[in-house]
């Protein structure tokens, strides 16, 4: 179970906006949110960045923001945004289902594209701990984006980066629908929700 309780009914009725947009897009708002309105300035801080990095239109498709989301939770750690941003990846952006299924073979999978290698390698080096990201990876990056695109793919990893202290700190309990989708699709790579699976809601 979470290690610290939810937010009082006073503080969600202060970000309810928030909250019905989100089930709308979604179904359901994510249990890391439920602890974060204890501070309600900033989740409302934290949703505009969010939408500013992830949902606004830019030079880089949703597709692969969520891609990148969730190859940098991975290497972190996180199978807690591991699991919500495959399902994102699938369900807002539209990856296919197999293409979320081979995420952890995107170096060598067929489905991945040669732009995607290296902003999925780039979120992997950034990832790990400590980070291996080299000059190399910007080489890469730059024979298919322009700067403003790799600020896109950074701002994502960065953003992730936030989160992933977030929950595994937290020890936040994934969502029965997050969960779900999670052991069908990624518990043959190896995706385990570790303390996230502790009391499921939603």
């Amino acid at each position: 179970m979470a290690r610290v309780s939810p937010a009082a009914p006073e503080q969600f009725a202060q970000v309810a906006d928030v909250m019905e947009r989100w089930r709308k897009t979604k179904g359901y708002p994510p249990n890391s949110w439920l602890t974060l309105v204890r501070r309600p300035g900033v989740f409302r801080a934290y949703r505009a960045l969010h939408s500013a990095v992830m949902m606004d239109e830019g030079e880089v498709p949703k597709a692969l923001k969520f891609m990148v989301a969730h190859v940098v939770s991975r290497a972190c750690g996180d199978p807690y945004c591991a699991a919500h941003n495959a399902e994102n990846a699938a369900h807002i952006a539209g990856v296919p289902l197999e293409k979320v299924e081979a995420l952890p073979q995107f170096r060598s999978s067929p489905l991945f594209t040669p732009a995607e290698r290296a902003a999925l390698g780039l979120a992997q080096a950034a990832g790990s701990c400590p980070p291996t990201v080299t000059d190399a990876h910007f080489s890469e990056l730059r024979n298919h984006y322009g700067e403003n695109a790799i600020i896109e793919i950074v701002s994502v990893i960065a953003l992730l980066g936030w989160l992933n202290r977030w929950n595994m700190t937290l020890a936040t309990p994934l969502e029965r629908e997050a969960a779900a989708f999670a052991r069908r699709h990624l518990a043959r790579s190896g995706w385990t929700p570790g303390v996230h699976g502790e009391g499921e809601t939603g």
